[in-house]
C-alpha cells in the first residue's frame, strides 16, 4: 500500500513465488503436499524466523510446489496494523499459534519491516537451495529462485485473519485451479 509504514507492528499475509512458477518445494497429492528436501528446509528457514530476528513473529504457513503463503507478525511498541484486534492477539501473548505454543520473542521495539524479513527469508533459502543444488543434485535454478517481488496484505482483524488462515491451510486443495500453477485447468 503506498505510504504505509511497513514496520508498524501487525499482521501481514505475504505470498512469495519461485522465478518462472518452476516448481522446486514438492508435489500435490491427494489435495495435501509432499514436501521433498528443498521443502522441507523451507519449512524450517520459515520456522526458524522468531529465533533469528527479534520482534518478528509467524502464524499459519503452508509451502506450495512453487510459492509460499504465511502471516508475518511484527511485534513492538508501534501501532498496530490489525486496528480491530488487541496487541495479545497479534504477539500471541496470550494466544497460541500453529502447534500450540506461542512462537517468537517477548513484544520489544521492531528492528525489521516486512520487506526485511521477506528479504532476509529469501536471501536464506536461496543459500540452502544453492546449497542443496551443489551437494545433494536438487534441481538448478538459472538466475533467481524467487520472484523480485511478493504479494502482501495488511491484515486489518480478527476476522481477516482467520479468513486467510482458512485460505493459506485449504490452498493444497485448489491446485488444480491456482494461478501460480503452471499446469492449472
Amino acid at each position: 500500500m503506498h505510504g504505509y509504514d511497513y514496520s508498524q507492528s501487525g499482521a501481514y499475509f505475504v505470498t512469495i513465488c519461485t522465478q518462472n512458477k518452476k516448481c522446486f518445494f514438492g508435489n500435490i497429492a491427494n489435495d495435501k503436499i509432499l514436501l521433498n528436501d528443498a521443502g522441507r528446509m523451507i519449512n524450517i528457514i520459515w520456522n526458524e524466523l522468531p529465533n533469528n530476528y527479534q520482534g518478528v513473529n509467524i502464524d499459519k504457513f503452508q509451502i506450495m510446489p512453487n510459492h509460499v503463503h504465511g502471516i508475518i507478525i511484527l511485534v513492538g511498541a508501534g501501532p498496530c496494523a490489525c486496528h480491530d484486534m488487541d496487541q495479545s492477539q497479534i504477539t500471541g501473548q496470550s494466544r497460541k499459534f500453529d502447534n500450540g505454543q506461542p512462537r517468537g520473542v517477548a513484544p520489544t521495539a521492531v528492528g525489521l519491516s516486512l520487506p526485511d524479513v521477506v528479504h532476509r527469508f529469501k536471501s536464506l533459502t536461496t543459500a540452502r537451495y544453492r546449497h542443496g543444488v551443489k551437494q545433494k543434485q536438487w534441481p538448478s535454478f538459472p538466475g533467481k529462485l524467487w520472484q523480485r517481488n511478493y504479494y502482501e496484505h495488511i491484515v486489518r482483524d480478527e476476522n481477516e485473519l482467520n479468513d486467510i488462515r482458512k485460505y493459506i491451510m485449504d490452498n493444497p486443495k485448489k491446485w488444480d485451479l491456482d494461478r501460480e500453477n503452471p499446469n492449472a485447468r
